[in-house]
């Protein structure tokens, strides 16, 4: 059985949804791990997140959480507390990991799984990057990954700085409406073509 694994889930393209995936790639772009550790992009892959659950000894997830709370607060749920919270359901993914967690839990031997996740202020509007509460409270949502990375006596290294739009952006060329590269709008065309 392999030992550790940190899944990001989510959807970039709903604002919020995305903080597990680009969090997950903070980590691997700032840190370096000394241990028996990967870090992966989950996305939505949903039920196929059930074979890291019977594959590895400890899964940590990085999600967003609908709790009734305040935007950007930050939970650390075991497995068997994120049973309990009916409430926690409320996007397609969030389901699929209870669901799957219902399953393995009935199974002999699964991994031992932890979901941090954040509260977001908006995962309905569609678009790249975050909220500004989210980026406020993003590095605080690393460092409680880092402390759940290191109770598994994992070292954790921090080797850069890069920043969250960065991040993003190295991923899909986009953040917030900033682009990697200047992609010409319509007017710019018109304008060019009647030089």
């Amino acid at each position: 059985m392999k030992k550790n694994i940190i899944i990001g889930v989510g959807n970039m393209l709903f604002k919020d949804e995305g903080v597990g995936i680009y969090a997950s790639e903070f980590l691997k772009q700032n840190y370096s791990f000394e241990g028996d550790i990967e870090i992966i992009d989950g996305g939505t892959l949903g039920f196929k997140l059930m074979t890291y659950f019977q594959e590895y000894e400890n899964v940590i997830i990085l999600d967003t959480v609908s709790i009734e709370d305040k935007p950007g607060e930050i939970y650390r749920l075991p497995s068997e507390v994120l049973l309990g919270l009916g409430s926690y359901r409320k996007t397609a993914h969030e389901v699929e990991i209870v669901e799957m967690l219902e399953i393995v839990s009935a199974l002999n031997s699964h991994a031992n799984i932890t979901i941090l996740g954040i509260v977001p202020e908006d995962i309905m509007s569609v678009g790249i990057g975050l909220t500004k509460i989210m980026e406020d409270r993003f590095e605080e949502f690393i460092a409680h990954a880092v402390k759940e990375i290191e109770s598994l006596d994992i070292k954790a290294k921090k080797i850069d700085n890069i920043l969250i739009p960065d991040i993003v952006k190295s991923m899909i060329g986009s953040y917030n409406g900033e682009h990697l590269s200047r992609i010409p709008n319509e007017e710019d065309i018109r304008y060019a073509t009647n030089l």
